[in-house]
């Protein structure tokens, strides 16, 4: 069977279509049909369904330049595997779920049914549990969710914070004092932030407190009033941490908790904040725990093929 896609606008097709046709020759290859550049548009040959399915992805990655961001490699491939039938999602379920993040139109979509479960989560309830392996997006779309909603002015303050325990490491081996010797840990967080917000913006944010970052300890006798917390990390917490931790939200605000089970720094043996967390807290219907699996990887294919094989490995 063949089609004609047109294009009301032939503006900006060659960022669509990728340099030397690149995009159009991905979707070839993961759709199987052929795909010929004509005048107007497009002529597709193939299958019924794998023809119409072209169409919706061409308007799906046509909405992510008119946000201003570059088409990537793994938009297409991230919205095949999610936009699926079989899966309940859709390219206008996937297009609904883009979070704004910066004035500039900035946008950050998730991009498996497992994170979009997530973000949904974080819409809802005041307090969601993350957890899941590296490279699932936890931290990521966390933050957007928090630079979302200081965008748009629901709270007044975002406070990211994580416990200073890494691999084995001492903090009193590491030179400077407090805030110096906890920056390495925190560095994720300012990473993804800077992913962001203009650095500027950043700055300006962290100088005036609307932006905190700090170790958990900080977090000790503090109330947190109208803020979007995430704590990251939180396999290193200690049961007396992670309950210090979630007693501090106040009115208005929105906490997050992110972790990895399998990846905790803490002693062998001892107690783990985040595993006592999820068996103590399951039965509050007001928190919401979202596990997330290989199958919610978006790093490098070859991220997902690790996990696999280690789950595997036990």
């Amino acid at each position: 069977m063949e089609r004609n896609i047109f294009f009301a606008s032939n503006k900006d097709l060659q960022r669509l279509f990728g340099k030397y046709d690149q995009n159009l020759k991905l979707i070839e290859q993961e759709l199987g049909v052929k795909i010929f550049r004509v005048h107007d548009g497009l002529k597709v040959s193939g299958p019924q369904d794998k023809i119409a399915k072209v169409g919706d992805l061409l308007d799906y990655l046509s909405d992510i330049l008119e946000s201003g961001r570059e088409i990537k490699k793994s938009d297409i491939s991230f919205a095949l595997r999610m936009a699926d039938a079989e899966k309940g999602v859709d390219f206008k379920q996937l297009a609904k779920e883009k979070i704004e993040v910066s004035i500039k139109g900035g946008l950050v979509t998730p991009k498996t049914k497992g994170q979009i479960e997530y973000v949904e989560a974080i819409k809802q309830y005041d307090i969601v549990f993350g957890i899941g392996p590296a490279g699932t997006g936890k931290t990521y779309l966390a933050m957007a969710m928090a630079v979302n909603a200081l965008k748009k002015g629901l709270v007044r303050r975002i406070i990211l914070t994580r416990p200073a325990l890494e691999a084995g490491e001492n903090l009193g081996f590491l030179p400077g004092d407090m805030v110096e010797k906890v920056l390495p840990y925190l560095r994720p967080l300012y990473d993804a932030l800077y992913d962001m917000i203009e650095a500027e913006k950043v700055e300006q944010f962290t100088e005036r407190n609307v932006i905190e970052v700090a170790p958990l300890a900080y977090m000790r006798g503090r109330t947190l009033n109208d803020a979007f917390i995430i704590l990251d990390e939180a396999q290193n917490s200690t049961p007396f941490q992670m309950k210090m931790f979630l007693t501090r939200l106040g009115f208005d605000s929105k906490t997050v908790i992110t972790g990895d089970i399998t990846q905790s720094d803490l002693p062998k043996g001892a107690p783990n904040g985040l595993v006592e967390a999820m068996k103590v807290l399951a039965h509050i219907p007001d928190i919401k725990f979202v596990q997330l699996t290989g199958d919610d990887v978006v790093r490098h294919e070859l991220v997902q093929k690790i996990i696999e094989a280690y789950e595997k490995s036990g």
